[in-house]
């Protein structure tokens, strides 16, 4: 059997959840927050906040079955996202993949048009605990519906 661990700390736990929430309420859009989500969720493979936050985005903030059915390929769908959703999703998956050690500096420019400095820095703060989120429940296994902590 492989060594791991279903236990997370509870100061992390809440942590986590204060940073988020906090994330989320400064970038003031509670759809565009899923989506990002989402995205980095797939671009992870965590199989639990996929199952959560599709759940959210979709009975919670009333975002369509089609838009998440085509998020996983939204720069092939350009009519289904504005340009505000596509430069924060393309913002997602620079930060999350981090291939070249840095966001390009177009990625981060293209965003900057669609935010501000505050909503910026949100969005960054969004994708940086999805990410963690991601990290923390890949690492520790933990299937949709699984034990959370």
């Amino acid at each position: 059997m492989t060594a791991r661990t279903t236990h997370l700390d509870a100061g992390v736990r809440d942590a986590m959840i204060a940073l988020g929430a906090a994330a989320k309420k400064g970038l003031g859009d509670p759809v565009l927050a899923e989506l990002v989500m989402i995205r980095a969720s797939q671009i992870n493979a965590c199989a639990f906040c996929l199952d959560m936050h599709v759940d959210l985005a979709v009975e919670k903030n009333g975002e369509s079955a089609k838009r998440i059915a085509l998020l996983n390929a939204w720069a092939e769908a350009p009519e289904q996202f504005t340009e505000r959703e596509r430069a924060a999703l393309a913002l997602a998956e620079a930060v999350t993949v981090l291939t070249d050690g840095f966001v390009p500096d177009e990625t981060y420019e293209a965003a900057a048009k669609h935010f501000g400095e505050d909503e910026l820095a949100h969005l960054l703060g969004v994708i940086t605990v999805i990410n963690s989120w991601n990290r923390l429940m890949v690492s520790r296994r933990i299937v949709p519906g699984g034990p959370q902590w």
